[in-house]
């Protein structure tokens, strides 16, 4: 969607933060009508800029283990590896990247054995080249 204005940014900033607010606060907010902050935030829906609305859930159990696995591939593009990483419950998010790594995979596991089992079996695919793994100590930061 090319034709987005300040108040669509603004709406957008506000949702990114408060995706549950009623849509006559954020019209206040914004200084339009509800009708028009309706129109714009179903059009920018329509155009696939707001793809949807989520809960944010903070972790709920303090034994889960965060990591991002730092993938090196033998060569790209390769859904086989997307697929298979797919089938792991673990996985989190997939990210393709630029520079020298091709994929980072956000997990959550329940224990450093499960860290480690999920790393021997996405290692042991045929196309991985390098995996490094980094353990996530804190979140400082975090926005949706």
């Amino acid at each position: 969607m090319q034709d987005t204005d300040a108040i669509d940014r603004t709406i957008l900033s506000i949702l990114s933060r408060e995706a549950r607010i009623p849509m006559k606060s954020l019209a206040g907010r914004i200084g339009l009508s509800r009708s028009a902050t309706t129109e714009r935030v179903n059009r920018l829906e329509r155009a696939g800029v707001i793809r949807g609305y989520r809960a944010d859930i903070g972790q709920l159990d303090d034994g889960q283990i965060h990591a991002f696995l730092l993938l090196t591939l033998k060569r790209t593009p390769s859904l086989d590896v997307l697929d298979h990483l797919a089938g792991f419950s673990a996985v989190r998010k997939v990210s393709s990247v630029s520079g020298q790594l091709d994929l980072v995979v956000e997990v959550e596991v329940g224990s450093i054995n499960g860290l480690n089992e999920l790393r021997d079996g996405i290692s042991a695919m045929d196309n991985i080249e390098d995996l490094t793994t980094s353990i996530v100590l804190r979140r400082d930061i975090e926005r949706s």
